[in-house]
């Protein structure tokens, strides 16, 4: 069976790399909506994260033993420690000027840690075995399933579901707004304002370091592999709207999709559609589909 003259289970393939690249990019504009919504910086450091939490990971197995499932805890509590300290020795004289300085600070991060992975381990990628439980794939009949690729969805849905709720739906999160929109206030009940405002950046780079984790077994483990994405999820999160958490889990999974479909019809445009749509939707509506109108 064909669509518009394409074998069905080659396009129900593209489609899934499609959903899978855009858990990625669901996973990865969420850690910057939350920090940005939240703190008001443009992480630029935030491909840096993921690219750490992918090499914890790598590390971690060759050097200690280490597996996936352990991984998926240590990295994302490794990178988040680093995270509130960069927050607490840098960032945290920023907040009070002019957003620019916030994102040449990260983006200077980010090329520090570039620089040192690449002198380490060279640019020569790293091979991540997929774990033994996920190994093979599933008939579904009208396609082959591999197992870990839709682990990966499964987990992505479920981390930004469940981060969503908890900021938007808890006490916890509601907490988190208030100290960021009113700090004095908040402060005044006796809450420690500065030790929230750390602890959102140090989740937020352990958003990071869980989608690097995730990645390595589907692409090589590299200290590029933060910068070649992090562009696309930028424009990800723009056209979801800056701080808008439902709209870059949405923008995210639906981009990966469009992605996907490109690469099926129109394979030239494959690299630029994510960025045509964002110069769309910011001539049409600037503060992005999903963006509160200032």
């Amino acid at each position: 069976m064909d669509i518009f003259g394409i074998p069905i289970q080659a396009f129900l393939g593209q489609l899934l790399l499609g959903l899978v690249n855009g858990s990625f990019y669901a996973m990865l504009s969420l850690g910057l909506a939350v920090i940005f919504g939240l703190l008001g910086i443009v992480n630029f450091a935030h491909g840096a994260l993921y690219m750490i939490g992918a090499y914890v990971a790598w590390i971690g197995m060759e050097k200690f033993g280490i597996n996936f499932w352990a991984a998926l805890v240590l990295a994302p509590l490794v990178v988040g420690a680093l995270g509130a300290l960069v927050e607490r020795t840098l960032l945290k004289h920023l907040y009070k000027i002019d957003p620019i300085y916030g994102l040449l600070l990260t983006f200077g991060l980010a090329l520090i840690a570039e620089g040192i992975f690449r002198d380490q381990y060279g640019v020569s990628g790293q091979s991540y075995p997929v774990p033994d439980l996920l190994r093979g794939a599933t008939n579904l009949g009208f396609m082959i399933l591999p197992n870990y690729r839709g682990f990966i969805v499964f987990a992505s849905l479920a981390v930004c579901l469940g981060t969503w709720f908890v900021i938007e739906k808890t006490r916890l999160g509601a907490t988190l707004r208030a100290g960021t929109e009113n700090p004095a206030l908040v402060q005044a009940f006796g809450i420690n304002v500065p030790m929230l405002v750390t602890l959102t950046y140090a989740g937020g780079a352990g958003l990071a370091a869980l989608a690097g984790v995730l990645a390595a077994p589907v692409i090589q483990v590299t200290p590029l592999m933060g910068s070649q994405l992090i562009i696309v999820v930028f424009a990800v999160v723009v056209i979801g709207g800056m701080g808008s958490i439902l709209g870059s889990i949405l923008t995210g999974l639906a981009l990966g999709l469009i992605e996907g479909l490109t690469k099926v019809f129109y394979p030239e445009a494959s690299n630029v559609v994510v960025f045509l749509i964002m110069a769309i939707v910011l001539v049409i509506r600037p503060a992005g589909l999903f963006g509160k109108e200032q």
